[in-house]
C-alpha cells in the first residue's frame, strides 16, 4: 500500500497549534477542529471554553487537546485557570499536570 493511503480505521490528526490571532488552541482530526479559547495573563493561562464538534465527541480529541494545552502551560511556566466546566473537570482528573 502506498505510504499516503490510510486504512479505513485510521484518522488523520494534526498536532495542537496555537492561533494567537483568535486566542485559541486547535487540534484538527479528519478535517474537524476541536479548540480551546484562552487568555494569557501573567503566570496563568485562562481557558474560557473548550469545544469539540459532534463528530469528535467521544473520540478523546478534547482530552488530547487539553493534554497539549497543559504541556504548553507547563513549558511557559503558567498555571491553568479553567473557566470552562470541561477544562475544570479535566484538570481535576489530571492533578499531576499544571492547573
Amino acid at each position: 500500500m502506498p505510504a499516503n493511503e490510510m486504512h479505513a480505521n485510521e484518522t488523520r490528526e494534526t498536532g495542537m497549534r496555537d492561533d494567537p490571532a483568535r486566542s485559541r488552541f486547535e487540534l484538527e482530526v479528519d478535517g474537524a477542529v476541536a479548540y480551546a479559547d484562552y487568555r494569557r495573563q501573567p503566570g496563568t493561562l485562562v481557558i474560557s471554553y473548550v469545544y469539540a464538534p459532534p463528530v469528535l465527541r467521544g473520540t478523546g480529541a478534547a482530552d488530547r487537546l487539553m493534554r497539549a494545552v497543559a504541556e504548553t502551560a507547563r513549558a511557559e511556566g503558567r498555571q491553568i485557570v479553567p473557566l470552562c466546566g470541561y477544562a475544570a473537570a479535566w484538570l481535576r482528573r489530571h492533578r499531576d499536570l499544571p492547573g
